[in-house]
């Protein structure tokens, strides 16, 4: 199989062969969870430790339910009470963990670039879990597979990305992701809520929901990012559901067979309307949360396989 990182950091230095090549392991571990068993031996004796410098549901739950099932020891560090809320630094807490000797660290964190900064600190492997406004890389890949299955193709696609561009960890992955596998990519949402310097993104921009979504394959809702907001970017939520929320009326713009996407957790009647939410022609939802753990399964898979081959090139007991 082509990948040859030593850590996922990030969408930006994958290659499309790479991103297929997770998305094509993925796939069979989909299968894998769904069946009876649900266990495979692909971390067995490695140990993950997960991370989360922010608050996490879904995304930590994922990585947990992924490493166990690969057979890793998986082990949750509760930050709110680490040593680093009295005082220590990351590149402390990075030493601490060397001495601990994990395989494979599994971080979420408030800062853009704080995952980098680790990754260069331990003698492990490392996936981004989410860093700031910077990435999200599995988010992206869990996108991409759910995409993939529903329409047969993760190519020449018109894909709507809708609500807090500005914010969003996971619109950067996305715009990033979907570029590189060729798709038509717009960028749908308030002026106040898209990032300077979009004219450099090499996408379709609108300010108007049903021109963003006419003809689109795709629709992928964001939420509204207020733990990232220092200052008025909306008027108020009702206004913006009526302008920017997707309902019924809007997403027939979009081509009949589209598909409804959300990286949750929703605000409903906010960014969506609860009923299209739950509505099991339209909306992915639910499979994205699927496909996640089928992603992660696959990232740390291959990340343990080049890590097992360093170690043994090194003379190192893998």
């Amino acid at each position: 199989m082509s990948f040859r990182h030593r850590h996922l950091l990030g969408i930006e230095p994958l290659h499309p062969t790479e991103i297929t090549t997770i998305l094509d392991l993925a796939d069979r571990y989909a299968d894998l969870n769904r069946s009876a068993l649900k266990r495979a031996n692909a971390l067995e004796g490695l140990t993950q430790i997960n991370m989360f410098f922010e608050a996490s549901t879904r995304t930590q739950a994922s990585f947990e339910i992924a490493g166990k099932r690969l057979g890793a020891d998986v082990m949750n560090m509760a930050m709110q009470a680490s040593s680093i809320k009295k005082g220590e630094t990351l590149i402390d807490t990075a030493m601490t963990l060397n001495a601990m000797h994990p395989d494979l660290l599994v971080v979420r964190h408030p800062s853009s670039g704080a995952v980098n900064l680790l990754a260069d600190k331990v003698n492990c492997a490392v996936l981004n879990a989410g860093d700031g406004r910077h990435e999200h890389p599995t988010q992206a890949l869990l996108d991409a597979l759910t995409i993939r299955r529903e329409k047969g193709r993760l190519h020449r696609l018109t894909i709507a990305i809708c609500g807090d561009i500005a914010h969003s960890r996971v619109a950067r992955s996305n715009l990033i992701l979907l570029g590189k596998m060729e798709n038509r990519v717009r960028l749908v949402g308030p002026p106040t809520l898209m990032p300077s310097q979009i004219d450099q993104f090499g996408v379709e921009v609108f300010d108007d929901m049903r021109a963003g979504l006419e003809g689109a394959d795709v629709v992928m809702m964001l939420r509204l990012q207020r733990e990232r907001m220092d200052g008025g970017f909306i008027p108020s939520e009702r206004e913006y559901y009526h302008r920017f929320g997707l309902d019924a009326e809007k997403l027939s713009y979009a081509k009949d067979d589209a598909i409804v996407m959300h990286p949750g957790p929703m605000n409903r009647g906010v960014e969506i309307d609860g009923t299209l939410a739950d509505d099991i022609n339209r909306s992915v939802i639910q499979e994205q949360v699927e496909m996640g753990v089928a992603v992660r399964m696959a990232a740390m898979d291959l990340l343990a396989r080049n890590l097992r081959a360093a170690r043994t090139d090194k003379g190192v007991m893998a």
